[in-house]
């Protein structure tokens, strides 16, 4: 079994006497990527916070990288907070150099290594450019290169994803990865579903301050049952009296859960029935659907409204 990079029992913090995480745990391994994936609000942001030792939690305990004072990390630790900021009048490559800077590396070595980051990327023209001529994105990506550059054991990034195109989301995801493979462990916070589907192996889903689920993305998946959907050249006959409970029909199609029994025993009985399948398939469930069983309804419906406020500010 992993060692633990992160690991916390109990959070619990309050602001204004009203609780923003209720006793939160979670375990994350060396080298893994993991997501806490949550809507607006569910208390990502504080729990983060609380894991790197910039606010101190009222109950629990958490150890990071080992230590149980998590800011004697510091110095192997990149954090990508939620805000923002930047030296406008600085360049690309003195940008990143600075908040290596801030982690004890040497500003002459982050020079190099930023400049390393920057061309690697396909970014070689911005390396002299100053930040107040990039765009927002462009300025995200080069914040994230100064997340990284003194090489930490822990990266944290707090909905990084937020306010890139479609294009810098892919080089993050690519960078998210690569760090992974280099064995740096990476904890990021998203309320957009499909970055943790396709980055992570174990997530920790909060709503309402609280985690309703911690462990495999594909477990979470693997809660719901496969969904099929059918349909048939027959719109009438004895076959329907074969279709499992809660079938429902929508566009010409049947959508049901696959039957505990497998798929083959519910086929003879259709066409036993001359129900004539045109078209069949089964699909597992994402993530998203998984979120919505497990979180609940109302915390999908502020998910996905969060989420579609952020294509909007990505398109």
């Amino acid at each position: 079994m992993s060692e633990l990079a992160i690991e916390a029992k109990g959070l619990v913090k309050s602001f204004d006497g009203k609780e923003a995480v209720c006793g939160i745990d979670i375990a994350v391994p060396e080298g893994s990527i993991y997501g806490i994936l949550g809507p607006n609000g569910a208390g990502k942001t504080t729990t983060l916070r609380m894991l790197l030792g910039i606010i101190e939690p009222d109950a629990g305990t958490r150890t990071l990288l080992g230590h149980a004072r998590p800011l004697e990390t510091a110095r192997i630790v990149g954090y990508l907070p939620e805000e923002r900021g930047l030296y406008p009048a600085m360049t690309a490559k003195e940008a990143i150099a600075f908040m290596g800077a801030l982690r004890g590396l040497p500003l002459e070595v982050g020079r190099k290594r930023g400049e390393i980051l920057l061309r690697q990327n396909g970014l070689a023209d911005y390396v002299d450019k100053p930040i107040k001529t990039l765009s927002k994105g462009m300025a995200q990506t080069i914040q994230l290169f100064g997340t990284i550059v003194h090489k930490p054991k822990l990266v944290v990034l707090d909905e990084p994803f937020s306010g890139l195109d479609a294009i810098n989301q892919g080089r993050l995801e690519s960078l998210i990865r690569d760090e992974a493979a280099s064995g740096t462990t990476v904890i990021f916070s998203t309320h957009v579903i499909h970055h943790a589907e396709r980055l992570c192996e174990r997530i920790a889903i909060i709503a309402g301050g609280r985690i309703r689920f911690e462990g495999l993305v594909s477990e979470a998946r693997d809660r719901l049952r496969p969904q099929v959907r059918l349909k048939t050249r027959s719109a009438d006959g004895a076959w329907r009296s074969a279709l499992p409970a809660g079938a429902r029909e929508t566009g010409g199609f049947w959508q049901f859960e696959l039957p505990k029994s497998g798929i083959e025993p519910l086929l003879k009985a259709l066409l036993d029935g001359g129900a004539g399948i045109e078209e069949l398939s089964i699909e597992r469930p994402g993530l998203h659907d998984a979120f919505v069983a497990i979180a609940g309804e109302a915390a999908a419906r502020e998910l996905a409204q969060s989420g579609s406020a952020e294509l909007g500010v990505a398109a």
